[in-house]
């Protein structure tokens, strides 16, 4: 039951077992009315409409088993006022009852203003919705390098698709971090300028040591969590190799690959895509791919992004493992990715590169997404490659027992030859508990 909190009461009636007033209490908001002429006259008689069926049920139930009873009305006073009253009665058994009334207009009219704050916040919210949308297409569509620094341990909470491609800026890692001295001295100026003025004159630094010269300009924006930097990047001219052999471009190379490669990060987020995987997964741009998870095309039981990834984690590397890649227009690739991580130990970048060999299958074979064959032996040695089959294998009839049993873990479980504790320990093993 809901509290209700009651300083003193606007009315209090004591009544008979009839429901006849006998005496009234008034506050001095009502001090005025003439209640005296009430005494004697049945209390249905001063309210309108008078009290009904359902109400005059409460009262006697309240009557005879003694527990209060609270109900609203409106209460007709004796100059003509109409106010609206909540009140409580209380049971004295044969010797009557007693009212405790309170009045409602200033709630009334209290909910009647929070109804229109209410409006007006939601009104404001999509306000703020539709500017948040704007700024995100903004932020995204922009062709320089864009961040957002806190302001209190300046690391990036948000970074747009240039700047975390040409300057590896990602959320929650410190700004800039290679910088020389010199710039960091620079940029320490940068800031304290802007967080004095909200924004400052741009400068000059070289945020990697391959990255060149580039613009910085700062300026202050106070954010829900509090205040941000806003930092707009732009180099000052574009590499030019055309006189250096050893300048390789290696984004032209990947570019023009006949074979699709993506990077994802850690996450599993497309990071940057090269035409030909565009033209598998059956998108017109690399925006429409780009922080998008990879397994939105690579999703296969057994054989997705994620178990691709965390071969890659497990070997170091992935080779010609086949699976199927679908297209956003439906079409389904049978393809073979060889991949490896950024870092042999702990990779936050995985670079995929994956084939097309839908024309190569032969005749009268079934191309599904089981067909999870290695090329025969690579350079691994044999209990790798056998380690690496069985995991995917094991993986893939994991998933097809919980699909064939709806999801019953305890069927599932039977169907595999597996304790319950053994089948929970794999689905942790491989991800699938969500599953």
């Amino acid at each position: 039951m809901t509290e209700k909190l009651y300083t003193r009461p606007d009315l209090t009636l004591t009544l008979d077992e009839d429901g006849v007033i006998q005496k009234v209490v008034t506050a001095e908001s009502l001090a005025r009315e003439p209640l005296d002429q009430w005494r004697g006259r049945r209390w249905g008689e001063t309210i309108e409409p008078a009290i009904g069926n359902a109400v005059l049920k409460k009262i006697e139930d309240g009557r005879s088993r003694g527990d209060p009873s609270c109900f609203e009305v409106r209460q007709r006073f004796p100059s003509g006022l109409e106010l609206p009253m909540e009140y409580t009665t209380f049971s004295f058994g044969k010797g009557g009852f007693i009212a405790i009334g309170r009045n409602l207009e200033a709630i009334s009219e209290l909910r009647a203003r929070l109804q229109l704050a209410q409006e007006a916040r939601e009104r404001d919210y999509w306000k703020m919705r539709e500017i948040e949308t704007r700024y995100r297409t903004l932020f995204d569509a922009t062709t320089e390098a864009v961040a957002l620094v806190n302001v209190s341990d300046l690391k990036v909470i948000e970074a747009n698709f240039r700047a975390a491609r040409n300057l590896y800026l990602s959320p929650g890692e410190p700004f800039l971090p290679q910088l020389s001295d010199r710039d960091r001295r620079a940029l320490a100026e940068l800031f304290e300028k802007a967080r004095a003025q909200g924004r400052a004159p741009g400068i000059v630094i070289q945020p990697t040591p391959s990255a060149g010269l580039w613009s910085l300009r700062a300026s202050l924006m106070n954010a829900e969590n509090g205040p941000v930097f806003i930092c707009q990047l732009t180099p000052l001219r574009e590499p030019d190799h055309s006189g250096d052999q050893k300048g390789v471009s290696f984004a032209s190379l990947i570019e023009r690959l006949p074979e699709g490669f993506v990077v994802v990060d850690r996450d599993g987020l497309v990071r940057a895509a090269n035409g030909a995987f565009l033209d598998l997964v059956q998108v017109g741009a690399e925006t429409a791919v780009t922080d998008r998870k990879l397994t939105r095309w690579l999703s296969s039981p057994g054989v997705d992004a994620n178990v691709v990834m965390s071969l890659i984690r497990k070997h170091g590397d992935l080779r010609r493992f086949q699976t199927r890649i679908d297209g956003e227009l439906g079409q389904s690739t049978l393809v073979e990715i060889t991949a490896a991580g950024d870092d042999a130990e702990q990779p936050n970048y995985f670079g995929l590169l994956i084939r097309d060999v839908s024309h190569a299958a032969r005749p009268g074979t079934a191309e599904t997404s089981e067909d999870l064959s290695f090329e025969p032996l690579d350079d691994r040695t044999l209990e790798a490659i056998v380690r690496m089959s069985t995991e995917v294998i094991e993986r893939k009839a994991i998933q097809q027992a919980l699909d064939q049993c709806d999801g019953n873990r305890t069927a599932a479980a039977r169907q595999l030859g597996l304790s319950r504790q053994s089948l929970h320990a794999k689905l942790k093993r491989y991800g699938l508990e969500r599953k």
